[in-house]
């Protein structure tokens, strides 16, 4: 006889369903944060890395067209992360989330200020450089106008010299690269996507102003054969039959048609001379 079960559903002496260890995909962040504090489950901390992890991209993006890629800044905004969960302490009633961002974004600064400057530029300065940031956009709030450096100077808690200076260390950054490859999350192509090429339909323009002069100055009846067979296309059989004139003496006037306007354009590109070979506006 099979035994009985309980009204859980569950054999006899079981452990209620509730007093079960939670599944990583169901548990909460405070539940995987206590699994990992107090019981060392390491598997509990790598599930809330990988929870987490688009949440760190969207604070790396906010700096992905400084030089630098948005999956890089992703795993140095990860290290901040990782630092979050290791300090987090539930007694202060914050979220991981909320506790997670400084640490994550001054991961994030961190890497710019020691690795992103082209040229060694002193410590000090980077972080005035930094902190001017934040400050000449509150200035230009406040004051309705950009600030000046003596206005700078003052809520920076700096001296004018180290303010122009940290401005000036600006121009050290470390520039975009053009072999940089587009944005997975954005749309567009790369930098060198953007840059412009020799375009030749601009010499050909050059060639056509040209022509056209030349052209103007034959009679109308070789221009008409000249736009015949060189723009429309057509033979010489067929423009000695619509002109109505013999394909021998089309093939002649198309021949002294184009020698003229050789000579004629050959002859404005020579400086004109007046007597003794000298310069006629001389």
């Amino acid at each position: 006889m099979s035994s009985r079960r309980s009204a859980a559903g569950s054999e006899p002496g079981a452990k209620p369903l509730s007093e079960t260890r939670a599944l990583p995909d169901v548990a909460s962040d405070a539940e995987l944060l206590r699994r990992y504090h107090e019981h060392g489950d390491v598997d509990a901390r790598q599930h809330l890395i990988e929870r987490h992890l688009e949440f760190v991209r969207r604070l790396a993006r906010r700096y992905a067209r400084r030089g630098e890629q948005l999956d890089d800044l992703t795993q140095v905004g990860c290290v901040g992360l990782i630092k979050a969960i290791d300090r987090f302490d539930g007694s202060f009633g914050a979220n991981l989330t909320t506790y997670a961002a400084p640490n994550i974004l001054g991961e994030i600064k961190r890497h710019f200020r020691d690795r992103g400057w082209s040229v060694r530029v002193p410590r000090e300065i980077q972080e005035l450089n930094v902190k001017l940031t934040k400050v000449v956009d509150e200035l230009t709030t406040k004051l309705g106008r950009s600030p000046s450096v003596l206005e700078l100077a003052g809520e920076a808690g700096a001296t004018a010299e180290q303010v122009l200076e940290a401005l000036e260390s600006s121009s050290a950054y470390s520039a975009l690269s053009l072999s940089e490859g587009p944005d997975p999350d954005e749309e567009g192509g790369g930098p060198m996507e953007t840059l412009g090429e020799e375009d030749e339909h601009f010499e050909q323009s050059e060639q056509r102003i040209t022509l056209a002069t030349g052209i103007q100055r034959l009679p109308a009846r070789e221009r008409t054969i000249l736009h015949l067979r060189f723009f429309e296309g057509l033979t010489q059989s067929e423009i000695a039959e619509r002109i109505g004139i013999s394909q021998m003496h089309v093939s002649r006037l198309i021949r002294n048609s184009l020698d003229r306007m050789r000579r004629e354009l050959e002859a404005g590109e020579r400086p004109a001379t007046g007597r003794r070979g000298r310069p006629a506006n001389l």
